[in-house]
């Protein structure tokens, strides 16, 4: 009689999620993937209205932008490899909490006069500690519930909830800020419930990695198998200059589109949701092309991305930009998607997170600085002219890295 209990207890919450379709656990990880990432970019539209209420400069603006990454790496360095030890789904359990307490700062911050800035700070600093833990983790995850030999198909949803959420993030707040009333508001209660929801997606996801035991947490060096390097240098380079792409292209968007006569909310919005739209198209449509040569197409795309990007500076072309931003978005998916495959099937299973967070971190460092540099050259030079140097700059990178992809050769692959 007493052993009745156990097998008793468990059985309506235990085995039922272990029920759930392999490809419905797929879409739900994905989901809480997209809305954790959606977070993350959903002060980038209200970034003119956070300027007219705390009266801050435009180096101010890409230094609290910037302060996404601080959060993102400290985050990478401290979990990096966590949920290969403690399974996945308590980690991206914290992820979701995290990204929570982001909204909520953001939310007390929209109606705050004094200590505002501090606020949208710190904001940006949990929004970035949420990233970094989801991404690497997120990808992880989708690698493992999509089993063996379906790994591309778990790069591709990786890769687009990923950019997917970035995008969609300035458009919902752009869209709400022009239409629902309480701009500063509203975006961060609508990303509070879809984050409630996607706590119940994970929760009802079955552990797709076991853990192996808990370990003391701790700082630790990003850091990728000896065998694993080549390719993921190769990865990685292409995965930097296509985000410093992004990061350079959401920085300027708002700021150009104003000089350009346009300070809509939603047009700012719209403008990034189709650059970060393109390059979730370049992404699927990757898919038709082996690894290597989406690395070397996409970024030789993106190096004609930039170079529109920068012509449509010049000319003060909203048309431009929109094609520039199309263009650059499509190469920086093509080659995202591959090197993001790449790394996930040269990763040993249970170092998987490891590496992908290692990626990331290299990914996002390129999304950080050159909005940084961006906002200091504006204040010196302008917005035309240090947007036009800082894209040169880029568009010389993307070329190196173009160059060194194709002598390397396809390491690893």
């Amino acid at each position: 009689m007493p052993a009745d209990p156990a097998p008793s207890g468990p059985a309506p919450s235990g085995p039922a999620p272990h029920r759930l379709a392999p490809v419905t656990a797929l879409w739900l990880t994905a989901f809480a993937f997209t809305v954790t990432m959606l977070g993350t970019t959903l002060p980038t539209s209200l970034y003119p209205l956070y300027e007219q209420r705390l009266d801050f400069a435009a180096l101010t603006v890409t230094l609290v932008y910037a302060a996404y990454a601080v959060g993102v790496l400290a985050a990478l360095l401290a979990f990096g490899r966590a949920s290969d030890h403690l399974g996945r789904r308590p980690v991206l359990l914290a992820g979701l909490g995290i990204s929570a307490m982001s909204s909520a700062v953001f939310l007390v911050a929209g109606s705050m006069t004094s200590g505002g800035l501090a606020a949208l700070f710190v904001g940006r600093v949990l929004s970035g500690l949420s990233a970094g833990i989801f991404t690497g983790t997120a990808t992880a995850a989708l690698t493992d519930l999509a089993g063996p030999g379906r790994q591309r198909r778990a790069s591709v949803l990786a890769a687009v909830a990923n950019i997917g959420g970035l995008g969609l993030g300035p458009l919902v707040s752009g869209v709400l800020a022009s239409f629902a009333g309480r701009p500063l508001h509203t975006s961060y209660l609508v990303h509070l419930a879809l984050l409630a929801a996607a706590v119940a997606a994970i929760l009802a996801v079955p552990e797709p990695a076991p853990p192996t035991g808990a370990r003391r947490l701790r700082f630790q060096r990003l850091e990728v198998p000896v065998a694993a390097r080549p390719a993921f240098v190769q990865a990685a380079t292409a995965a930097f200059a296509g985000f410093a792409m992004l990061g350079l292209f959401t920085a300027l968007s708002p700021r150009v589109l104003a000089l350009l006569g346009h300070s809509e909310p939603a047009l700012t919005g719209l403008v990034v949701l189709a650059v970060f739209t393109a390059s979730a198209g370049g992404q699927v449509a990757s898919t038709a092309l082996s690894t290597w040569p989406a690395l070397l197409a996409g970024t030789a795309v993106l190096i004609l991305g930039l170079g529109l990007l920068a012509a449509s500076l010049a000319v003060g072309s909203l048309a431009l930009l929109l094609v520039a931003g199309v263009i650059g978005g499509a190469g920086q998916g093509l080659s995202f998607r591959a090197a993001l495959g790449l790394v996930t099937e040269i990763s040993p299973a249970r170092q998987r997170a490891g590496v992908a967070s290692s990626f990331f971190a290299v990914a996002y460092i390129g999304i950080s600085l050159p909005v940084v540099g961006v906002g200091a050259g504006t204040q010196a030079y302008g917005l035309v002219s240090a947007g036009q140097v800082f894209t040169g700059i880029l568009a010389v990178l993307a070329l190196l890295a173009l160059v060194s992809l194709a002598r390397r050769g396809p390491a690893g692959t």
